[in-house]
């Protein structure tokens, strides 16, 4: 587990690892396990193992073989990499299979195909994902807690609106919680609607900086492959599924007081960074002071329920226009907060924070020079306003005219990506760290 993307608890002491198995099929014998990591340094985090069992060694599964058992059937494997079982999740949704805690919820009218391996989704992080044929997707959700994973939730409360920037929702798999405890059922898994010959935002928008790098010293608008169009589209979306999920979930206003509590628990995420990412010192001062700036508003901020981990990554462009997905929040809050109602910009500053990622990703690479950092920076500012810019021609409102708002958001979410890179991608430490040291210097 800890050699895994999804594993969540990378630079923590483990105290105590337990297991239970649920059974999801007899032959071949695929279990569902949910795996308890409890910590030296507190608390327990409940890790979802799918694993298949077969009687005999198959060599093509050599590169997903977990280990071998004394029992039969002795050689177990990562579920979710065995084309052998993987058709067996669709034909427990199609029959709304039931069995002790495990419920297999369908829409009603969702159409499953039968039959049909499901291919792993290599690029997945928090989670895995296995793809059907041209038709359906299936994301298993590989941190449990109790209560409905907000992706789930948003997505279904926006079935009434047909928003068309929105895969529709098909099913999900939930397990009954802890009564004793008063736990309300967990999210194990959900099943989507697949959206074929798309391409993802970062991927889309990196290709776009490359050719900015490529040509001699032309700018951004200058370059066949400008991303500013597709920028100023995706800023729509954006604003039109925001006004959405107002529409059909709780909305709100946070006063002074409640500000308060937003500045404290972001000045409470930047102490914690400062534990693992040292090079955060000499900025502290100057991110507490973007922080204050949000509590030192004098209106009331409108809040609601928002996408919460808003990124390129996050995006797919169709011939259609841009979807957007992962309505489940950013991975490390816990779950409560992330069906908490929060301000939209703080979804606008993630992705403020994308395009800088995008700029300078390949500068970190390898690629550093005066004058590719120029560029960078031209590129992100081009397109962070025309990303603002196509919200407002749908909200009505332009979020940049909100810089106390949007430093803070931002602030906060570099800081996430500092913590993030220090225990995954080292090398890449200097984006956030970058952007940091401009919003700390901010007067």
């Amino acid at each position: 587990m800890p050699e895994q993307r999804w594993y969540a608890a990378k630079g923590r002491e483990v105290s105590t690892v337990d297991t239970t198995a649920l059974e999801l099929s007899k032959e071949p014998l695929v279990e569902l396990h949910l795996v308890y990591v409890g910590y030296v340094d507190g608390g327990t985090d409940v890790f979802i193992v799918p694993l298949s069992r077969h009687h005999d060694r198959d060599e093509q599964l050599d590169r997903v073989l977990i280990g071998e058992l004394d029992e039969d059937p002795r050689w177990v494997y990562d579920a979710m990499r065995d084309r052998r079982t993987t058709p067996l999740w669709l034909d427990l949704f199609a029959a709304r299979h039931e069995h002790k805690e495990l419920r297999f919820h369908l829409e009603p009218g969702a159409e499953i195909p039968l039959n049909l391996p499901g291919d792993i989704v290599s690029t997945e992080q928090s989670n895995s994902s296995l793809v059907y044929g041209d038709s359906t997707i299936l994301k298993l959700f590989r941190r449990l807690e109790p209560g409905l994973n907000p992706d789930v939730e948003v997505h279904d409360a926006l079935h009434s609106r047909n928003n068309r920037h929105v895969a529709p929702l098909l099913g999900f798999l939930s397990i009954e919680g802890d009564q004793a405890k008063g736990q309300e059922d967990g999210t194990i898994a959900m099943l989507q609607t697949f959206l074929p010959a798309a391409s993802d935002g970062w991927s889309l928008a990196v290709a776009s900086v490359r050719d900015l790098y490529a040509e001699g010293d032309l700018h951004p608008d200058e370059v066949g492959g400008d991303f500013a169009s597709e920028s100023f589209r995706l800023g729509e979306a954006t604003a039109s599924v925001h006004a959405d999920l107002a529409a059909v979930l709780s909305t709100g206003s946070f006063d002074a007081s409640q500000l308060g509590g937003v500045v404290a628990g972001m000045n409470s995420r930047l102490d914690a960074a400062l534990e693992v990412v040292p090079e955060l010192a000499p900025y502290a001062d100057g991110l507490r002071a973007r922080f204050a700036e949000l509590g030192e508003l004098d209106e009331p901020i409108p809040v609601q329920r928002v996408h919460g981990d808003y990124h390129l990554g996050q995006v797919l462009r169709t011939h259609l226009g841009w979807t957007i997905l992962d309505f489940e929040g950013e991975p490390a809050r816990p779950l409560a907060a992330r069906r908490g109602l929060d301000s939209p910009i703080r979804d606008i500053a993630g992705m403020l924070r994308s395009f800088e990622y995008a700029a300078r990703h390949l500068l970190v690479e390898g690629h550093s020079d005066p004058q590719l950092e120029y560029r960078a920076n031209e590129w992100a500012g081009r397109n962070r306003q025309a990303f603002c810019d196509g919200y407002a021609n749908v909200a009505g409102r332009d979020p940049s005219e909100q810089p106390a708002l949007v430093r803070a958001f931002e602030a906060d979410k570099a800081v996430y990506e500092a913590v993030y890179e220090a225990r995954n991608r080292p090398h890449w430490l200097p984006i956030p760290l970058n952007s940091l040291a401009k919003l700390a210097q901010l007067a």
